[in-house]
């Protein structure tokens, strides 16, 4: 079962910040980092199905874990964690750690949880899907030292550091998705805007500690999904697919940027003004950046709201959570519940004000943002998931 004290572990590394030994333009911040991530991996990772089978859950835990390992090891560079790696006793005995002080809350997602979280950091080789996830990372890590090195051209070490981030990119160069980022300028450009999205802060108009993105923002809700996905023993479908609708949730706000839900409600017939935006904009400017084999996909992540979809005899229909649990876990109907996407939104939202207030930021917004999340899930399950435990 997933614990508040799991949650507030994954919300940590909104602390974390990265390159602090560069001079930045902006803060970059490890969550934001891990979740550019994720959406470099889903492009990489839906290119290599033309060729060949990816588990996705790999991918997704595989991320999942790398965060984790990150909470832990905060003040151990990259090179230095690079460097450990090469010695394999070093490497586990780190690990070992890790795992010391992540335990009990990964204990309490289930032995089989804990087995491939040991699994993936023993690995002897890389499989494809960490494979993925690795370039992913570099693909990342380039993204943000663009913007460092504009900001700082002719500093110590950038040139070698230049280099050394294109030797690492050029050995994934079998991948399909590096293939496709090469030859399509439309492709690298959704890697981009994914990016912009760390720009977008949540809660703008408010003074908070920490201050988030709507780029972490979807990671987290995405992560959230997932984890009570695999409370509900949800099929490796209904994972993936609640994975990415709570990852691509609020992808539209790169072009809308974070409207606030009372400015929403405020003015009638706003909420759906600005949805027809975002979907006619979406069409224009975002999809076809995208590959066309994942257009249907992507839309669907983007515009399923809290509506729980199956699709039984190549017909989409709109179903009950209980009815997904008792009659559609299976990977042939395609199950994806907006609903318990929905639910880890919100709850994402009370973490980030309930955080807010832990920090001394004051603001009646932040008492009010939680008193209504509570009122809305307290005493009662959603998707087979109670929140009550969160609110204690």
């Amino acid at each position: 079962m997933i614990t508040p004290d799991l949650v507030r572990t994954l919300f940590s590394a909104h602390y974390i910040k990265r390159w602090n030994d560069r001079m930045r333009p902006i803060d970059f911040i490890e969550f934001d980092k891990a979740a550019h991530k994720m959406f470099i991996a889903y492009v990489l990772g839906a290119c290599q199905e033309r060729v060949c089978p990816v588990r996705w859950r790999d991918i997704i835990e595989g991320g999942l874990f790398s965060l984790l390992q990150k909470t832990v090891l905060t003040d151990l560079k990259p090179t230095v964690i690079g460097m450990i790696r090469h010695d394999k006793e070093k490497y586990r005995q780190l690990n070992d750690y890790v795992f010391s002080q992540l335990d009990p809350p990964l204990t309490a997602l289930g032995e089989g949880f804990v087995d491939r979280f040991h699994t993936y950091f023993s690995q002897q080789e890389l499989s494809l899907e960490a494979r993925i996830l690795e370039a992913s990372s570099i693909l990342a890590t380039r993204w943000e030292f663009d913007i460092i090195e504009r900001a700082d051209p002719h500093g110590f070490e950038m040139s070698e550091i230049r280099e050394g981030l294109e030797r690492k990119i050029e050995r994934y160069g079998d991948l399909e998705g590096l293939k496709e980022l090469a030859l399509h300028a439309s492709t690298r450009h959704f890697v981009d805007l994914c990016g912009q999205l760390r720009f977008h802060e949540r809660w703008a108009y408010i003074h908070r500690i920490p201050k988030t993105s709507v780029l972490s923002h979807c990671l987290f809700v995405g992560l959230l999904s997932y984890l009570f996905s695999l409370q509900n023993n949800a099929c490796d479908r209904r994972l993936y697919n609640n994975f990415f609708t709570g990852l691509f949730h609020d992808f539209p706000e790169t072009l809308t940027r974070d409207i606030i839900t009372n400015v929403k409600r405020s003015v009638e017939g706003l909420r759906d003004l600005v949805v027809e935006y975002e979907k006619s904009e979406m069409e224009k400017r975002v999809y076809p950046l995208l590959p066309e084999d994942v257009h249907l996909e992507v839309r669907l992540f983007t515009e399923i709201d809290t509506r729980n979809r199956v699709v039984i005899n190549g017909e989409e229909r709109f179903v009950s959570c209980m009815e997904i649990r008792d009659l559609y876990n299976d990977d042939k109907y395609d199950p994806c519940e907006g609903e318990l996407v929905k639910m880890a939104d919100e709850l994402t939202a009370y973490m980030e004000a309930d955080e807010a207030i832990r920090n001394g930021c004051v603001s009646d917004r932040f008492p009010l943002a939680k008193k209504n999340i509570e009122e809305k899930y307290r005493g009662q399950a959603t998707c087979g998931i109670s929140l009550d435990r969160f609110f204690t």
